[in-house]
C-alpha cells in the first residue's frame, strides 16, 4: 500500500468517492441498502469491517458474506467565462467485499475480510482544458482485514485487527497548458504501479444496554505513507536543458492517511430495525504532498491540499415484511475534506447526500440474497484549484469552473450461515 496510497494521493484520487477524501464507502450490501450504517448492527458478517466487536453477538457459528457493486459516475466540467466544457467518460467501479466469521466459542470470535474501498476509473477527454492535472486514472487495490472479537459480557465486546493492502494505480495528466515536443506533442507524465503493500490497523466495542439496543464504536488508525521506489515516465518533452528529461524516473515522498472514527447506535422494535452513524475523518494531517524526483533535470513537485476534518451523517432502516423478505432503505450526508482553492479535477467532490435502499430474500433458512443501490448527488460547486504548476517553467496554472457530479450503484451479493 505504500507505493499505492502514495500515488493515489499523488494524483489527489477521489474520482467520484463516497466517504470523504479518497475513500469509498461500499463495503457491504446490507449496509449500504441502510446509508451504509453498520457499527451497531448485528446481522451479518459485514461487522469484520463495521465493527469487529459485534462478532460474538451473531447467532450462528459460521456467517459469510459476500457482494460486489457497479458504481456509475459521471462528472461535468463547465467554465462558461472561457467558453469550454468537458464530460468524463462512463466509468464504472466494481468494489468487492467477502466477510467471513467463526465463533470459537461463547466469548471469542475469529473474523476475515476481503474487500476493496480503493476502486475506481475516471477518463476525461484527450487533451481538454484541464489535461495538466489529469487525464486518466485506473486504480484498484484488495484490503485484507483479520479480526478477534472477544465477549467481555453479555453487554459489552471488544474487537480489531491488523490491516494488509495490496493494490495498484495507473495515471496519466499533461505536463502543462502548451507544453510539446518538437512535433506537437503534449508532454505528459505517466505513473504506474502495482504489488504494492503496507499494514494499518482497527479496532472497535460494542455495548448492549438491553437485548434490542446497541451501540457501536470503531476506530481507524492514521497510516504514513512512505514511497522510495515510485516510478514516473516523462514523455514528449521539448529537447532543452531547461525542461524534464524524457523516460523514466524515480521519487520519494511521505504522506498520511488520516485516522476515522465511527460511533453509531441501532434499536430494534418487533419488525422494524433503526441505526444511525456518526463518521468522522481527521484530513486535517492532509496538508500537502510534496514530490522530490531523483534526476535534478525534473522539478520537485509541492501539492497544497490543506484539507479540513470532515463529517457523514449516516440514517438507515429495516423492515421485516415476511419471514423471508426485509427491506431496507437509508440517507446519509457527506462533508466534503476539500477547502476553497483546493477543488481539482482529480477530486470533483463537493457536499453530498446520498438515498439508497435495498433488500434481502431469504432462499432457505441459511441462505439469503442481499440486493442493495445507491444514488449519490454531489451538491453544483463552482471552484478552482489554485495550486498548480507548469513543470517546465515552474509558472502558476490554476484551474477552476463548476462541476456536476452524480454516482449510482446497484449492487449484489449472498449471506450464508450454519
Amino acid at each position: 500500500m505504500r507505493k499505492l496510497l502514495l500515488l493515489i494521493l499523488f494524483v489527489s484520487v477521489t474520482l467520484v468517492t463516497y466517504a470523504g477524501g479518497y475513500r469509498v464507502s461500499v463495503q457491504g450490501q446490507r449496509a449500504m441498502a441502510m446509508g451504509h450504517t453498520g457499527v451497531a448492527v448485528v446481522n451479518s458478517a459485514e461487522l469484520v469491517f463495521f465493527n469487529p466487536a459485534g462478532l460474538v453477538y451473531l447467532e450462528n457459528k459460521l456467517n459469510v458474506s459476500v457482494g460486489v457493486s457497479g458504481i456509475f459516475t459521471d462528472v461535468i466540467f463547465q467554465n462558461e467565462d472561457l467558453g469550454i466544457s468537458a464530460e468524463t467518460d462512463n466509468s464504472i467501479g466494481t468494489p468487492l467485499n467477502i466477510y467471513a466469521s467463526y465463533m470459537v466459542n461463547d466469548w471469542m470470535a475469529l473474523g476475515l475480510g476481503v474487500y476493496t474501498p480503493y476502486g475506481s476509473e475516471v477518463t476525461w477527454p484527450t487533451d481538454w482544458a484541464g489535461s495538466q492535472l489529469v487525464n486518466n486514472i485506473d486504480l484498484s487495490s484488495i484490503y485484507i482485514q483479520p479480526v478477534v472479537s472477544f465477549k467481555l459480557s453479555e453487554y459489552f465486546s471488544i474487537g480489531g485487527g491488523p490491516i494488509f493492502v495490496v493494490g495498484n494505480v495507473e495515471f496519466n495528466r499533461n505536463a502543462g497548458r502548451t507544453t510539446t515536443d518538437i512535433n506537437g506533442n503534449r508532454s505528459n507524465v505517466t505513473i504506474e504501479d502495482s504489488g504494492v503493500t503496507n499494514w494499518g490497523w482497527s479496532v472497535g466495542a460494542m455495548f448492549n444496554p438491553t437485548e434490542n439496543f446497541h451501540v457501536g464504536f470503531s476506530y481507524r488508525s492514521e497510516i504514513i505513507i512512505e514511497s522510495e521506489d515510485g516510478e514516473a515516465t516523462f514523455s514528449n518533452f521539448p529537447n532543452s536543458p531547461n525542461a524534464p528529461q524524457n523516460g523514466t524516473d524515480g521519487f520519494v515522498a511521505e504522506l498520511p492517511l488520516p485516522a476515522e472514527l465511527t460511533v453509531g447506535l441501532s434499536y430494534e422494535y418487533k419488525k422494524w430495525l433503526f441505526a444511525f452513524d456518526y463518521n468522522r475523518q481527521y484530513w486535517d494531517v492532509y496538508e500537502s504532498l510534496d514530490i522530490n524526483f531523483n534526476n535534478p533535470r525534473n522539478p520537485d513537485s509541492s501539492n497544497p491540499r490543506n484539507y479540513k476534518n470532515s463529517s457523514v451523517y449516516r440514517f438507515g432502516v429495516q423492515y421485516q415484511a415476511t419471514e423471508k423478505i426485509a427491506l431496507r432503505a437509508g440517507y446519509y450526508r457527506d462533508e466534503t475534506p476539500v477547502q476553497p482553492g483546493f477543488f481539482a479535477p482529480e477530486t470533483p467532490r463537493n457536499d453530498s447526500d446520498g438515498f439508497s435502499g435495498g433488500l434481502s430474500f431469504a432462499v432457505t433458512p441459511k441462505l439469503a440474497i442481499d440486493a442493495s443501490f445507491f444514488y449519490l448527488r454531489f451538491e453544483e460547486v463552482d471552484a478552482s484549484y489554485d495550486f498548480g504548476t507548469n513543470p517546465t517553467t515552474g509558472a502558476r496554472e490554476p484551474f477552476g469552473g463548476t462541476y456536476k457530479s452524480s454516482a449510482f450503484a446497484p449492487g449484489i451479493g449472498l449471506t450464508y450461515k450454519m
